[in-house]
């Protein structure tokens, strides 16, 4: 049963957390039941016809020693961890692949090169495959912050390079060996990569790297191409020219052949079969092929023009339908492993346990959820009481604790737990996908989404970037949308000059993610960092669920509202929006104004320093580095709107406003307890841009020329939420706004 564990062992998030290991340096300290390590040969293997040495297992004490010269790509790995035993053959094809190859090609041959010559792939780029066993060798491990299995490093002359972070596809270990290897030896490269076996493989292709060929805009002919030079049993035949572009049923553009680009690599050998898309009356017929190789080749051709066209390479979806019955599905460790960590499927998942008087509120309503999303999402339950191991390696620390789960990853729900607040989640959780949009869709979609976060890609932009932006979908959920785009009338609109790039729009106000190298275009923590600071709207409503992250550190003018009256409403949201645009605006200026200023103080130092021939007063004055920022420039400033009828009594002791006695604004200072709610004449703020932007200038002026008011004594925002207390109203209710919203059973 432990091994069983510790191959979960929080496999949700990917990886399997590094448990406690033996801390005597070097020691093979390895249980008497420990398995062989999953990831050498223990004799010479084959690889086209070539004899190759076992891969290289690094012990403990040698580690140091064996990475000194050279590149040196190692895994770091445990001989429990599942992740770690399915990716082990892939490693070791990756590794006899590269061994064999001719790096003067730049491809696996069939003859036998000299492999001791400086002309082979070791010798000619000095560059190394390897293993470490950490359960064996933890200090190792521990010394190189590894702490998840299984982690790659890279080293060079043994130094640390960089820990790889990207897919665990063949195609994503070669891509990121390619990219290495031209380091090392610029211009070496094929510029379109190499064509890689599958992981077990004992031959590699041989001819021209397989995206090459996808380089042809007409990706039915280029498969054809393929098909013939490999003697395929199977064609396809080319579409008319012109005529090879349809669209699905999903809206995304790609090739006649889209529906083959979602068929497994190692598709089994088959019958022909013909798919048929159809653009303005005109039919495309692709036939499959049938020879396992041609059909691996094909596919792969299709799926990566079909990725460059818009549509990402999805992985191959479940048929089984989910939810069918419309239930939470009781989950203990075994079947959690087999239905959510080891599968592609979407889950809806709650932590509980049976006395929580939080669990027993929201279950009736966690049931009638999974009725409605009955064929739509999976929806299941784990009983903490009865796995607490399960509980515990998924980090539970109270309850309820709900998660939603995805193709190994995982992303927590915050919300409300009413069941319109987890009808609404699950419903975003299923329409989560990165869609490709034009001009028309995209405005069509502004109508309905204050927020949407735009890719614009074109004909060079690769599988990797699409698969690191499918990666972002999961933490976006229930925040803004994410779609893809190559239309030129977008990109005239945002003045978009290279590619890809990623902007988001707020309200038709664009704001750039400036990082454009690839790599930081793949990197996914400092992307979604970027996307949290940016994925609010620029007035957004005031909820229990997002009151902390607008509230705290921030002014805040703050919009109190109903919906009563319709006109009313959305004229009050308008004047708002554009208070918020023009203090940004006016913001920005000052800012520009400020630095400005720096700027030419410093070099009025210099030419000063110049005139008078005093090297010393120059240096000091190039010295001076201008390094202010918008936020150090002045406290920030949000806003934000709330349902005045719904949270009226919240309302009515913090603030003492009465909604129906007239629509108001407050600019509220949480951190120093104090808000105003008056101009400088003595009238009250109301939803007019004249009436904030006067007053508002006032407010954030040090000191402020204003007289606040004290919100101390009355319900306001607290650090922690987990416990209820007495003084603080109920979020789950419609007392208040800053209280126990998720509240958790410790």
């Amino acid at each position: 049963m432990r091994p069983a564990l510790l191959a979960w062992a929080l496999a949700a998030l990917s990886v399997v957390s590094a448990g406690p290991v033996p801390a005597a340096k070097g020691a093979a300290a390895v249980p008497e039941t420990a398995p062989e390590p999953v990831a050498d040969a223990q004799d010479y293997t084959e690889f086209n016809g070539i004899k190759v040495p076992p891969l290289k297992e690094i012990q403990g004490d040698e580690f140091d020693q064996t990475i000194q010269d050279g590149y040196w790509w190692v895994k770091f790995y445990s001989p429990y961890c599942g992740h770690c035993k399915a990716i082990a053959p892939l490693w070791q094809t990756l590794y006899e692949f590269y061994y064999t190859s001719d790096p003067l090609e730049g491809r696996t041959t069939g003859d036998r090169p000299d492999l001791r010559s400086a002309n082979s792939f070791q010798g000619y780029y000095n560059f190394h495959f390897a293993s470490l066993n950490c359960v064996a060798f933890g200090d190792v491990c521990r010394d190189h912050s590894v702490n998840a299995w299984p982690t790659f490093l890279l080293y060079k002359d043994g130094k640390f390079v960089e820990k790889y972070s990207g897919g665990k596809k063949m195609e994503d270990f070669s891509s990121y060996v390619e990219e290495v290897l031209e380091r090392i030896k610029p211009g070496s490269r094929p510029r379109d990569g190499v064509r890689v076996p599958k992981a077990g493989a004992t031959k590699g292709y041989g001819g021209p790297p397989l995206n090459s060929q996808a380089k042809d805009k007409d990706t039915v002919a280029a498969a054809e191409k393929q098909n013939d030079k490999e003697g395929g049993a199977g064609t396809a035949p080319a579409a008319e020219k012109g005529k090879d572009k349809v669209t699905n049923e999903k809206g995304h553009r790609g090739g006649a052949e889209a529906p083959l680009a979602a068929a497994p690599l190692a598709a089994e050998k088959q019958p022909a079969k013909v798919a048929k898309e159809k653009d303005n009356g005109d039919a495309a017929e692709v036939a499959q092929p049938e020879a396992e190789s041609e059909t691996a080749t094909t596919s792969a051709a299709l799926a990566f023009e079909t990725a460059r066209n818009g549509k990402t390479i999805d992985p191959a979806k479940p048929q089984a339908t989910p939810n069918p019955q419309g239930l939470s599905v009781p989950l203990t460790a075994e079947s959690f492993q087999k239905l959510v960590t080891n599968s592609q499927d979407s889950w809806f998942i709650k932590f509980y346990v049976p006395w929580c008087g939080h669990c027993q509120h929201l279950a009736p309503n966690w049931a009638q959820m999974a009725k409605e999303m009955e064929g739509r999402l999976n929806i299941g339950e784990v009983n903490c009481d009865e796995s607490p191991r399960l509980c515990k390696d998924a980090k539970v620390s109270g309850y309820p604790t709900i998660y939603f789960f995805r193709g190994g990853e995982r992303v927590e729900y915050n919300g409300l737990r009413g069941l319109g607040d987890l009808i609404s989640f699950a419903d975003k959780a299923v329409d989560s996908d990165v869609k490709y949009v034009d001009a028309d869709a995209f405005k069509q979609m502004e109508e309905t989404e204050e927020v949407i976060f735009v890719y614009f890609f074109d004909h060079a932009t690769t599988s990797e970037d699409f698969a690191a932006l499918d990666r972002l979908t999961l933490s976006l959920i229930g925040h803004a949308k994410i779609v893809k785009t190559d239309s030129p009338a977008l990109a005239n609109r945002f003045k978009i000059s290279t590619w890809p790039r990623l902007l988001v729009s707020r309200d038709g106000r664009p704001s750039y993610y400036n990082a454009l190298a690839p790599k930081d275009m793949r990197d996914f923590r400092k992307v979604l960092t970027w996307m949290q600071s940016v994925w609010r709207p620029l007035v957004p409503e005031l909820t229990a669920s997002n009151a902390k992250d607008i509230m705290q550190g921030k002014y805040v003018v703050l919009g109190i509202l109903t919906r009563k009256s319709p006109d009313e409403f959305l004229q009050s949201r308008r004047e708002l929006k554009n208070a918020a645009l023009e203090w940004m605006d006016k913001q920005t200026q000052l800012f520009q104004l400020e630095r400005q200023e720096l700027r030419d103080s410093k070099q009025l130092r210099i030419e000063e320093a110049e005139d008078r021939n005093d090297q010393r007063a120059l240096r000091q004055a190039k010295s001076i580095v201008i390094s202010i920022t918008e936020d150090d420039f002045r406290k920030g400033v949000n806003f934000a709107w709330v349902d005045g009828v719904f949270w009226e009594r919240w309302l009515r002791s913090t603030y003492g406003i009465d909604v129906s006695k007239g629509e108001r604004v407050i600019i509220n200072d949480e951190d120093n307890r104090r808000y105003w709610d008056r101009t400088d004449s003595g009238a009250f703020i109301v939803p007019s841009r004249t009436s904030i932007l006067e007053t508002l200038p006032r407010v954030v002026s040090h000191p402020p020329r204003l007289t606040p008011k004290s919100t101390i004594g009355t319900p306001t925002i607290k650090k922690s939420l987990s416990r209820s207390s007495s003084g603080y109203f109920k979020l789950d209710g419609k007392d208040g706004l800053l209280g126990v919203a998720n509240g958790k059973a410790d």
